[in-house]
């Protein structure tokens, strides 16, 4: 990554179609995703909130592991959910994934997303200082 930034795609529908990248790397070792989904193969993964958050947790973990990072890297999250009854469920995917790491972390309830079958879209921020393994 030295002095450059690196962009990732996923091939998602909405990268093309909206303008931006699974995953932004930049020069000094700061990585940001964009918001994640439980949209898998093109569908929105079976079950409830927990399951999506597990799913879009999971996109967002393999386009970090593309760029050489992991959830030991992550630095901050971002979980946004449609029903505030939904939070206690994505906060225990969120535990499952996250919590030896214990990044700073926000949950905001939002009025819905681009597809209305989703309950849940994450954000992820990694860091690893250039160099380190």
């Amino acid at each position: 990554m030295t002095g450059e930034i690196r962009r990732l795609s996923s091939g998602g529908p909405w990268e093309d179609a909206i303008g931006y990248s699974r995953a932004v790397a930049l020069p000094g070792g700061l990585v940001l995703v964009s918001g994640c989904t439980g949209v898998v193969d093109g569908a929105v993964v079976e079950g409830g909130p927990y399951e999506q958050a597990q799913a879009a947790f999971g996109v967002a973990l393999d386009a970090l592991a593309e760029l050489g990072l992991g959830a030991q890297d992550v630095v901050r999250t971002r979980m946004y959910v449609t029903h505030s009854g939904d939070t206690d469920e994505v906060g225990r995917a969120h535990k499952e994934r996250f919590d030896a790491v214990r990044p700073a972390a926000s949950m905001i309830i939002v009025s819905g997303f681009i597809d209305p079958g989703l309950v849940v879209e994450v954000e992820v921020e990694a860091y690893r200082p250039e160099g380190a393994a």
